[in-house]
C-alpha cells in the first residue's frame, strides 16, 4: 500500500505503531545529525525524522529530496519532544525506516505556503500548484460543505435534483450568450444557458412539483470581483405556490446555512422591503442594513435657502453616520478612494466591512419593466417570464412602466445572493408580456413557441429562485472575490492563463463548421 494513514490523522494514541504515509515534501531541515521533513497531503502535515547516527545512508538519501517530491515512507510513530500544538499531528513524528520516491518535482515557481511569494497571475498560471496551499484548499472544502448542506436541506423539503441541457437555444434579453456552432447542422448554433429558466418551468408543467439543481451557467459579460463567465447557481422551482411560500421555503435554506456553516441563528423572519423603499432610503436595490444609515430626503427642506447647488438639484439627500463627526477630512478621503477602487466599484460612498455581522432581507415588488431610451422600448427588469402583480395586470396595456413584478431578491450585507419570481403560467398573459417587450407574434413563436405550446396543456401556478452559489460561498468566508472559491477560475480578462484559452482553432475546424473569420 502507498499509505496506511493520511498526513493529518495520527496523534499521541498512535505512538509505537508502524505506519506508511505518502504525500509531498513540504519542507526539509538539516540539523547536523538529524534531518526533519514535513510531509503534506490534503489532510495535513506530519513531521518525519531521519537520524544520521542510526541510519546514515537513509539520512543522506533524505537530504537529496527536494520540495514537492512525492514520496512514500514507512516508520514508527513517536512522541515529539518539541510539540507543535498548532497542527493536528503536532504531538507526534515518524522515525522513518524506509522511503521511496514516487515522483520527482522541479522547483515550484512560487512557495507552496499559506503566505506565498507568488502573485495572482503566476498562481493562476500554475493553479494546480496553488490548489496545494492550505487556504485555497480550505476554500474549496468550504464550498463543498455548503453544497452538501444545500442538497441536504432541499432534499428534506421534497425537492428533486434534475439535470437540464447545456446545449440550448440562443434567446434575446439578458446578457450575451456564449454560442456553439453545430457541425451537423451547418450555419446553426447552440447557446450555453444563462440559466435553466425555461427548462425548470417545463419541469413544473411536467408535474415534478419541486425541482432544484446546482448548475453551471454562462454569461458573456464584463467581469468584476463577483462575476465569472461561467458560474454556479442553486436553481430551484416550485408548483402551486405564491410569493410568500417561496420566500419562507428559501429563507429556511438561508437559515439552515447560517446555522450549520456560520454557527449562527438569525432571529425572526427576514425583512421584506419593497423596491421603492430600498431606493428611497438606501439608494440601491441591494441595501446593506448592518449600519442603519438611511438616506434622509432633504429636497423640500433645503430648497429656496439661497444655496444654488441645492436649489438646482432635482433631489437632495443625506446619510447620517454615527461617529463620523470625529473623522478628519483625510480619513474620509482615504475611505472614499478605497471604495472607488475597481474591485469594489462604488461611486464614493463609504461602506464599512463587518464580516461577522449579517443582515439578510428580501427586496420585493420590483418594477416589471424598465425603459431604454436608446432603443425606445421596454425591457424586462428580471426576465420575460416574470409574472406581474395580479392587481397590476390591467396596466400592462395602458401603463407598463407602473406595473410591479411578483419578484424578489435575497440580499445579505449589500450583496445580491439571488433572486426569483412567481412565473407567468397563462398562455395569453405570456403572449401579452412578449408583445409589451416588442416581440411580434412570429418572433415570440420562433423564440419561445415550445413554452407557449406547453402552456396549452395545463401549466400549474409556479415560481422559483436562483442563488449565486459562488457569491454565497465567498460572502460566508468573508471574501470579496468569488475566484478564490472556484477550482479553475478565469482572470479579470476572462482568460484561463493556465490552459491559455480562449484560443484560435485550426482552419480545418473552421471549414468543417462553415465559419469564416472576418477582421
Amino acid at each position: 500500500m502507498y499509505r496506511t494513514h493520511t498526513c493529518g490523522e495520527l496523534n499521541i494514541s498512535d505512538v509505537g505503531e508502524e505506519v506508511t504515509l505518502a504525500g509531498w515534501v513540504h519542507k526539509s531541515r538539516d540539523l547536523g545529525g538529524m534531518t526533519f521533513i514535513d510531509l503534506r497531503d490534503r489532510y495535513g502535515k506530519t513531521q518525519l525524522v531521519f537520524n544520521m547516527e542510526s541510519n546514515p545512508e537513509l539520512c543522506r538519501e533524505a537530504r537529496e529530496l527536494g520540495r514537492e517530491f512525492v514520496i512514500s515512507v514507512t516508520g514508527m510513530v513517536a512522541e515529539r519532544s518539541n510539540k507543535n500544538l498548532s497542527i493536528k499531528t503536532g504531538e507526534i513524528e515518524i522515525n522513518v525506516q524506509k522511503f521511496g520516491i514516487l515522483n520527482r518535482s522541479e522547483l515550484p515557481p512560487f512557495t507552496i505556503e499559506n503566505d506565498t511569494d507568488g502573485g495572482d497571475e503566476l498562481r493562476m498560471k500554475y493553479r494546480y500548484l496553488d490548489l496545494r496551499r492550505e487556504p485555497v484548499r480550505n476554500n474549496l472544502i468550504h464550498r463543498h460543505n455548503m453544497a452538501r448542506e444545500v442538497r441536504l436541506y432541499l432534499d428534506s423539503q421534497g425537492f428533486i435534483e434534475v439535470e437540464t441541457p447545456v446545449l440550448i437555444k440562443s434567446t434575446p434579453e439578458g446578457a450575451r450568450d456564449f454560442v456553439v456552432p453545430s457541425r451537423i447542422h451547418s450555419g446553426e448554433f447552440y447557446a450555453l444557458p444563462q440559466s435553466p429558466q425555461t427548462f425548470k418551468q417545463l419541469l413544473m408543467v411536467s408535474g415534478f412539483d419541486r425541482y432544484f439543481q446546482i448548475v453551471k451557467c454562462f454569461r458573456d459579460e464584463d467581469l468584476r470581483a463577483d462575476r465569472q463567465p461561467e458560474f454556479t447557481q442553486i436553481d430551484c422551482e416550485m408548483s402551486f405556490v405564491e410569493q410568500e411560500d417561496v420566500l419562507n421555503t428559501f429563507e429556511g435554506l438561508a437559515k439552515h446555512l447560517f446555522k450549520v456553516v456560520k454557527k449562527m441563528e438569525p432571529e425572526g423572519q427576514f425583512i421584506r422591503m419593497p423596491y421603492i423603499d430600498a431606493m428611497e432610503y438606501y439608494g440601491t436595490d441591494k441595501p446593506d442594513l448592518r449600519f442603519g444609515m438611511k438616506i434622509c430626503r432633504l429636497t423640500e427642506a433645503v430648497k429656496g435657502k439661497g444655496f444654488p447647488v441645492f436649489d438646482s438639484a432635482e433631489y437632495t439627500g443625506a446619510i447620517v453616520v454615527p461617529g463620523a463627526a470625529s473623522m478628519t477630512r483625510k480619513d474620509v478621503d482615504q475611505l472614499t478612494e478605497w471604495v472607488k477602487r475597481p474591485q469594489i466599484g462604488a461611486g464614493g460612498l463609504v461602506y464599512l466591512r463587518d464580516p461577522e455581522k449579517f443582515a439578510p432581507l428580501w427586496v420585493i415588488d420590483f418594477p416589471l419593466f424598465e425603459w431604454d431610451e436608446e432603443s425606445g422600448r421596454f425591457y424586462a427588469m428580471h426576465h420575460p417570464f416574470t409574472s406581474p402583480k395580479k392587481e397590476d395586470i390591467p396596466l400592462m396595456k395602458t401603463d407598463p412602466g407602473s406595473v410591479r413584478a411578483n419578484a424578489y431578491d435575497l440580499v445579505i450585507n449589500g450583496v445580491e445572493i439571488g433572486g426569483g419570481s412567481i412565473r407567468i403560467h397563462d398562455r395569453e398573459l405570456q403572449k401579452l408580456m412578449f408583445s409589451t417587450l416588442g416581440f411580434t407574434e412570429e418572433e415570440a413563436e420562433k423564440q419561445f413557441g415550445f413554452l407557449l405550446n406547453a402552456f396549452r396543456y395545463g401549466a400549474p401556478p409556479h415560481g422559483g429562485v436562483a442563488f449565486g452559489f459562488d457569491r454565497w460561498v465567498s460572502l460566508f468566508a468573508g471574501s470579496e472575490t468569488i475566484r478564490d472559491f472556484i477550482a479553475f477560475p478565469k482572470n479579470n480578462s476572462g482568460r484561463d492563463v493556465m490552459i491559455d484559452t480562449p484560443a484560435s482553432i485550426s482552419e480545418d475546424q473552421l471549414k468543417e463548421l462553415s465559419i469564416k473569420l472576418v477582421k
